[in-house]
């Protein structure tokens, strides 16, 4: 997802989607909550939520040092600041109400459930660019240290958020720590890159 335009729909779709979310969770806290609501949209403790932004402070700063570590730091791509403002707003709305949302398996029993997070996990880093591109080119596989590495942090990322999710420290499964979490990531993600002179034009 290149293209400013798409980038600007995805966007735009994801600040919908965060309104909706609010609209529903608006309605669970007056007692009255609807049927039909989105996934997690139910309050959470605020120390869970410090403690999401804390966890994946944690995982940026082990995926920092390891690209380092590993001689990879310099092979960073480059983002613009149009897909920088989706990367920490409307990208955690709409991802974490996909994977931490509806793709849960809470009808099967715990170890079905986290199997499926396993899963689920799995998918979620392939689908990120690493060991891939898609370009004019075409598709082709890029299988380097830096690709596997970091497909490996974004599944450490997407078993973080699973477990801020569905563990006992969220009695009402809400999904704003994962919310927080995921943006925290992405804006640390953002940060690292415009520290390191990886961010490109507004477009």
């Amino acid at each position: 997802m290149t293209h400013p335009a798409v980038v600007l729909l995805a966007l735009v779709a994801g600040i919908y989607l965060a309104r909706l979310w609010l609209q529903d969770r608006a309605r669970d806290r007056s007692g009255q909550p609807s049927p039909q609501a989105l996934p997690g949209a139910t309050p959470a403790p605020p120390k869970l939520v410090a403690i999401a932004i804390g966890g994946s402070a944690v995982l940026l700063a082990i995926e920092t040092v390891g690209e380092h570590l590993l001689g990879v730091a310099s092979q960073q791509s480059t983002m613009t600041w149009l897909a920088a403002a989706y990367s920490i707003t409307a990208a955690p709305i709409i991802e974490e109400t996909m994977f931490r949302g509806w793709l849960v398996v809470e009808d099967r029993g715990r170890r079905m459930m986290w199997f499926a997070a396993i899963g689920a996990s799995v998918v979620f880093a392939l689908l990120h660019p690493f060991l891939w591109r898609w370009d004019d080119a075409g598709f082709a596989l890029t299988l380097s240290v830096k690709g596997w590495f970091s497909a490996a942090i974004v599944f450490a990322t997407s078993l973080w958020l699973y477990a801020l999710r569905l563990g006992g420290w969220n009695p009402r499964r809400s999904l704003l720590p994962c919310f927080a979490g995921h943006a925290a990531k992405n804006l640390g993600v953002v940060a690292v890159k415009a520290a390191a002179g990886f961010m490109g034009g507004l477009w």
